[in-house]
């Protein structure tokens, strides 16, 4: 075979398989816009400021956090949100109202497959069914895929150890 044929085919085949795996990436995870790039390294994403200042009243025998809605929650010992929080943590949680609430950062409960989840977000995108956020224990290689607002329950707004 001359060296002209041997390209061509080369040229052809990585068309091809260049073709096939988009087209599949497509057919798996849709069309997408994400608002902000994906990053694995979720150290660098600090959970939104829920409580102010003033909300936080020191006393000699206490402290008072004024949270209008806001509950208790415990946490599986699963490990995959170590070392922020695991089976002893206490932590402080608010229903959120809408997808504005949910920030890249913090930490959301969601319902998946009957089960809750607690993972932080390390994404927030746009497709053609709405806004999604992309999820991942701390302590975890591998993410949620899409979570959408109706699966979330509760945004972490504070842990106490």
């Amino acid at each position: 075979m001359d060296t002209r044929k041997i390209l061509k085919i080369c040229i052809i085949f990585l068309i091809g398989f260049f073709s096939a795996n988009l087209i599949n990436f497509y057919l798996v995870y849709g069309l997408e816009n994400p608002f902000l790039n994906f990053s694995s390294n979720t150290s660098n994403n600090a959970p939104f400021d829920f409580v102010k200042e003033n909300q936080i009243q020191v006393f000699d025998d206490k402290i008072v956090i004024n949270i209008n809605g806001a509950s208790i929650s415990r946490y599986a010992a699963t490990g995959s949100m170590k070392p922020v929080l695991d089976e002893g943590s206490n932590g402080i949680r608010i229903i959120p109202k809408s997808e504005g609430d949910i920030h890249i950062g913090d930490i959301i409960t969601f319902e998946q497959s009957d089960k809750l989840i607690v993972h932080r977000v390390i994404s927030k995108g746009l497709d053609g069914d709405g806004i999604y956020f992309i999820t991942k224990g701390d302590n975890n290689e591998i993410i949620d895929g899409k979570v959408r607002f109706n699966q979330i329950r509760y945004i972490t707004i504070g842990i106490i150890w």
